[in-house]
């Protein structure tokens, strides 16, 4: 089967593998880097590729720190991804990179009518129930340091820099922009599996606001609640993994016995889009 390399700006894997079943999206928060899911290949399925979506900037330009509008930023995303919709797919956002990946998958499915197999919503409100936050991307520094802070998810390492928050800084307050001007539009739920999780401790996202993603699907709905703050996928990344493996197995084992996923009264796998995917070879 023809299978391409991930070489998009905004798309990278860090173990490419040809004869993947499967491909996992993984999007991360606000000031979030792709290294945040560094060694998670090793807890999944071998058959599940693992690829992480950087947010693009404007221009194009990872190092910018100028941030995308909402629509333009979708719109990259999109079309960087559907080279790689070639396979079974799944999407796993937190924070920031879940309401990114929710809106993706609507856009997807609004164009290409094709929907991911499964949706890892992680740490984020529903998006109908997305919330001011108590700090704006444009507050003075000490206060938006503060925040950052009390989400516990930079590293100390960067907080206690001034050099290292100087350089990084701009760029976290560019992401929470995006979030800040996000605004939700009704659509019909979608046809895809949700799993929703948080942290027990968390203090920006309650079980209220995880619960309310069930409203988004007409498939199935599952939550877990996990030890630890808002960053509990770092504080708790192996609970977190087991649950993500274990459904990837089931969809994994549906796909081998030819069949699809059975979530309400109707079946739901990865649909066969509508229109031909850019970029697809003749015959996939």
């Amino acid at each position: 089967m023809y299978t391409r390399s991930i070489t998009s700006n905004c798309i990278k894997t860090a173990n490419p593998n040809p004869e993947a079943q499967f491909r996992l999206f993984c999007f991360p928060y606000a000031g979030g880097r792709i290294s945040v899911f560094s060694g998670w290949q090793e807890y999944l399925p071998a058959s599940v590729e693992v690829c992480t979506v950087q947010m693009p900037r404007q221009g194009y330009n990872l190092q910018s720190t100028v941030p995308m509008q909402a629509d333009a930023c979708l719109s990259i995303l999109t079309d960087a991804l559907i080279p790689h919709l070639d396979k079974p797919f799944a999407f796993f956002g937190h924070s920031l990179g879940a309401i990114v990946s929710f809106e993706l998958a609507r856009n997807i499915r609004r164009n290409y009518g094709i929907e991911p197999m499964h949706l890892f919503m992680s740490g984020a409100h529903a998006p109908h129930m997305t919330k001011q936050r108590e700090v704006a991307s444009d507050a003075p520094k000490e206060d938006f340091l503060r925040m950052l802070r009390n989400l516990n998810g930079t590293p100390k390492e960067i907080l206690e820099n001034p050099e290292l928050i100087n350089a990084v800084l701009p760029l976290i307050r560019a992401e929470f922009v995006f979030l800040e001007k996000y605004r939700y539009e009704p659509e019909q739920p979608l046809a895809t599996p949700i799993t929703a999780f948080g942290g027990v401790d968390d203090p920006q996202v309650d079980r209220q606001s995880l619960e309310a993603w069930v409203t988004q699907t007409i498939a199935k709905f599952s939550l877990f609640l996990l030890p630890g703050d808002h960053f509990f996928i770092n504080s708790a990344r192996s609970q977190l993994l087991q649950i993500i493996s274990r459904e990837l197995r089931n969809h994994l084992k549906a796909l081998k016995a030819g069949a699809r996923t059975q979530n309400t009264g109707d079946f739901h796998g990865f649909a066969q889009p509508t229109a031909k995917l850019p970029g697809s070879p003749a015959g996939s």
